[in-house]
């Protein structure tokens, strides 16, 4: 990390925790390793394999969070170019969730060579693995490659949804400043997620979904704005916590009390940076691989699996350190993807990104023009 280099170190250590929550959700969930360790510990696995799923909604928060920080810092939009938003967001996410897919694909075909489990998919075809690259596999009903593959797609419907509703705000604003526009219209969008789509699974698909935990970050972000008027800062506040609260009691979901409650801890506290210090150098680090960790945590973990399973004795103890070994394993490995595919694949499409900037607004300064 560059000296004097600081970071949001909550983000950081939340995502830290949500990642390492994912992975051993899904070491608990698919087994079979988890399996046969849980006689050392049935509630501790039994956890791991049900609600520990809900460290998403912590990354559902922060989308939110980052994302009104991208788009709309001070809550008055001003998007010209929606396309080109939402470009920028998929060049980001998709060309590593693609190449994880296809490590996945090859971790399949490993593992099946050693065990038979439900967890393992069948070879992929084209049009399962073109679905993946356009992040449309959940919607056009194909089978996901990878544990966690559904996120990568929702993000991007999140992302881009927010992009329009903050691109007709500008629309609607004709230039205008309407700095509570923005945040009414996601208010709207929140209750409206809240009070119908979340309770619907049929939607769990789509972005209205779990547009109420993202819009929720999105709303914090604003709401912590050290430069807004106290009155302000309580009434978006209110605009957060309210609708969540009356959601809750119409219909108690413990995934919506815990993306209010992120997102209130990223109200008071998001904001907060700090240099690198060896206090914060572990939660730094595995906040700036988690996305990595995310995509590659499943592939590594089946292989794992697969060989505990066919060269290791059916023994508790035994099966619990291959369980160890899995997630040690997705750490290491989701370091080595972040530094050999994920980084350098973003310099590429980030230069990709300028140059084409450049080329389109001719004649203006580079510095003049922000990227993402």
């Amino acid at each position: 990390m560059e000296a004097g280099k600081t970071q949001f170190v909550l983000i950081n250590l939340l995502k830290a925790i949500a990642a390492q929550l994912i992975v051993l959700h899904h070491l608990a969930f698919y087994g079979p390793m988890a399996d046969h360790a849980r006689p050392l510990a049935p509630a501790l696995f039994d956890w791991l394999a049900g609600d520990a799923r809900i460290a998403v909604q912590i990354f559902l928060v922060i989308g939110g969070f980052l994302a009104a920080k991208s788009l709309a810092p001070d809550g008055s939009a001003r998007l010209n170019n929606p396309l080109g938003s939402m470009w920028r967001r998929y060049a980001k996410l998709a060309p590593p969730f693609i190449a994880a897919t296809l490590l996945a694909a090859v971790a399949s075909s490993i593992a099946s060579m050693w065990m038979t489990h439900e967890s393992i998919s069948a070879a992929p075809s084209l049009s399962q693995l073109a679905a993946h690259a356009m992040l449309l596999h959940s919607v056009l009903g194909y089978e996901s490659l990878s544990a966690g593959a559904w996120y990568v797609a929702i993000d991007f419907q999140l992302y881009a949804g927010s992009v329009l509703l903050l691109w007709l705000c500008s629309r609607v604003s004709g230039g205008l400043q309407r700095p509570w526009l923005a945040p009414a219209v996601v208010m709207v969008a929140v209750v409206s997620s809240l009070l119908y789509f979340n309770r619907d699974a049929d939607w769990d698909v789509w972005a209205p979904y779990f547009f109420g935990s993202y819009g929720l970050g999105m709303l914090a972000w604003w709401a912590g704005d050290p430069s807004r008027k106290p009155r302000a800062v309580v009434l978006l506040f209110l605009m957060m916590a309210v609708p969540a609260l009356a959601a809750l009691m119409l219909d108690f979901r413990s995934r919506i009390a815990v993306a209010l409650s992120v997102a209130c801890v990223l109200m008071l506290l998001g904001r907060v940076k700090v240099g690198s210090t060896a206090g914060w150098a572990l939660a730094n680090w595995l906040g700036k691989n988690s996305y990595s960790i995310f995509l590659v945590h499943f592939p590594v973990c089946l292989v794992v699996n697969a060989a505990v399973t066919r060269f290791v004795p059916v023994d508790a103890a035994w099966q619990t350190v291959g369980t160890a070994v899995a997630w040690a394993a997705s750490l290491a490995g989701g370091a080595v993807f972040f530094q050999r595919v994920e980084a350098p694949l973003g310099r590429m499409t980030g230069a990709a990104g300028r140059s084409r900037a450049i080329r389109t607004f001719d004649g203006v300064s580079p510095k003049d023009i922000v990227a993402r």
